[in-house]
């Protein structure tokens, strides 16, 4: 005959145990999100036989390897009240590719793991800015009289005059010519007065 008690006593385990397996969970950040700053890590442990557990990072890399190359977070003693389990401080890290654990000892001496992986932190990237839309502004089209603006004078422009050259001292005036005129007509006034003396002398 079915013992009732002892086959509700072992679906139960069977239950608990399912459950146990899946309340160990990193629930935030997600594999392949990119990480800047201050990080919320959200998570949970609500484990039966809960002892103790373990917020660790590791390089992707390296994040194989189960007991090497983990540097902790945050350590519990005991389950949290709430998802909230870390804030992680990506700052203080160099960029690069990064996997998170969560490890839950148990009392028994075994011990469930929730692994993340391909975590971006990108803090010396500056992230895109989102493109913004200018409002429309119907003013815009609207044609405003244009201010009468006084323009100054263009000023006339200056062009380089030309020196004077110094007076010819071999150039003749009209008032030389006059003089020059004049004394050749009594010169030969007075030649012609003297050839005609001459020749009366001779008759």
């Amino acid at each position: 005959m079915l013992n009732l008690p002892i086959a509700m006593f072992k679906l139960f385990l069977l239950f608990s145990l399912l459950f146990q397996e899946a309340t160990v969970a990193i629930l935030s950040p997600q594999a392949g999100e990119t990480l800047r700053g201050q990080i919320q890590i959200q998570g949970k442990m609500d484990v039966i036989n809960f002892e103790r557990a373990e917020l660790s990072f590791a390089f992707d890399s390296t994040a194989a390897d189960e007991d090497a190359g983990w540097f902790a977070i945050q350590t519990f003693s005991q389950p949290t009240a709430d998802s909230a389990l870390a804030l992680w401080d990506t700052t203080a890290l160099t960029d690069g590719d990064y996997a998170l654990r969560l490890r839950v000892f148990l009392a028994d001496g075994s011990r469930q793991d929730s692994v993340i992986r391909n975590l971006q932190i990108r803090n010396d990237e500056q992230p895109t800015p989102a493109p913004t839309q200018t409002p429309f502004n119907f003013e815009s089209f609207i044609e405003t009289p244009t201010a009468f603006v006084e323009q100054a004078p263009v000023p006339t422009p200056i062009y380089p005059t030309s020196t004077p050259l110094p007076p010819n001292p071999a150039a003749l005036t009209s008032s030389s010519i006059v003089k020059i005129f004049w004394q050749s007509a009594a010169g030969a006034a007075l030649l012609f007065l003297f050839f005609s003396l001459v020749l009366r002398l001779r008759k």
